[in-house]
C-alpha cells in the first residue's frame, strides 16, 4: 500500500483500539528472516510490513507493485504522532534508554503540544523476568494508549511485539532507529540521500563500529538473494513450473 494509505490503516486500528503489530522492514530486517525461521515467522503473523529502505520499494515495483513508495519509520512516527494529536489518541513510548525518551519527550511537547503521551519505559538489554514483562504491559493496557512505539532493536523488538501484542489493546510499531535520531543523539539524512537508497552509508559514517559488520554481511546477500528472485520472475514465462514471484496487491482500503 502507499504512505497515506497505510497511515490510514494504521490509524483506523489505533481509533478501534486493535491488538495489531506493525514491522518497518529494512535489508537487515528482511536478510533475518531469510537466514532464520523463526524470525521468518514472526514477520509473516505480522499484521502489516512496511518497506522502510529504497532497496525493498525498487524490488517491489520491479515485481509489479507499481504504486508503492518508501514508508520510513521515522516519517511513520511523525505521521502517527499528528494524527494522534488531531484524532486524541494516547501514544506510549517503549524501550530504549532513559535519557533518550525524556528527550523524546521534551521535543513531541514542541511539535505536538496537544498530542497524548500515555506514558513511557525503559526496557533492560536483558530479558524480562515474568513479573517485570506482566507490570510492563499492565502499565501500557492501564495507560490507554492507542499507539504504542517500541524500541528494542531488531529482531528484539519483533519477537517482543509478536509475543505480546495480543495481551494490549493498542497498536504496536517497531522503531528501533526512530528513538535516537527524533531525540537528537543521531542525525537523519537529508531526503536526497535517503531517496537514492544511500541513507546506509550516512548511518554508517555515524556509527561504524556497531553497523560496519551488518552492512557488508545483509547488504550482501540481500543484493544476491533480490538478483536471484528477479531473475526467476523475469525468466518465469520460460519455466512455467516455477512459483509465481508477483507480489499481490494489497486490497483497496476505504477509511
Amino acid at each position: 500500500m502507499p504512505f497515506k494509505q497505510q497511515i490510514a490503516v494504521i490509524m483506523n486500528w489505533a481509533k478501534e483500539r486493535q491488538p495489531r503489530f506493525v514491522c518497518v522492514a529494512n535489508v537487515h530486517m528482511l536478510v533475518e528472516a531469510r537466514l532464520k525461521k523463526e524470525f521468518s515467522e514472526v514477520l509473516k503473523q505480522a499484521d502489516l510490513v512496511t518497506p522502510d529502505g529504497m532497496p525493498l520499494v525498487w524490488m517491489l515495483k520491479c515485481l509489479g507493485s507499481l504504486r508503492q513508495n518508501r514508508v520510513a519509520g521515522m516519517e511513520l512516527f511523525e505521521n502517527l504522532c499528528k494524527n494522534a494529536e488531531a484524532s486524541e489518541i494516547p501514544i506510549f513510548l517503549l524501550g530504549s534508554q532513559k535519557e533518550i525518551l525524556e528527550r523524546m519527550t521534551n521535543r513531541l511537547k514542541e511539535n505536538y503540544p496537544n498530542l497524548q503521551l500515555a506514558g513511557t519505559a525503559p526496557l533492560p538489554f536483558r530479558p524480562l523476568s515474568p513479573s517485570e514483562r506482566a507490570d510492563v504491559l499492565e502499565s501500557i493496557r492501564k495507560s490507554g494508549a492507542g499507539l504504542v512505539f517500541v524500541s528494542l532493536g531488531c529482531p528484539k523488538q519483533e519477537n517482543w511485539m509478536s509475543q505480546n501484542s495480543a495481551q494490549v489493546p493498542a497498536v504496536m510499531l517497531g522503531l528501533g532507529g526512530v528513538f535516537p535520531v527524533y531525540a537528537g543523539i543521531h542525525r537523519w539524512a537529508p531526503r536526497w540521500i535517503r531517496e537514492s537508497g544511500l541513507e546506509w552509508i550516512y548511518r554508517l559514517i555515524q556509527d561504524p563500529k556497531r553497523l560496519w559488520k551488518r552492512y557488508l554481511t545483509t547488504n550482501s546477500v540481500f543484493l544476491v538473494l533480490a538478483m536471484l528472485q528477479l531473475i526467476g520472475y523475469f525468466f518465469q514465462p520460460l519455466f512455467p513450473k516455477r512459483q509465481n514471484l508477483e507480489v499481490q496487491p494489497f486490497p483497496e482500503h476505504n477509511p
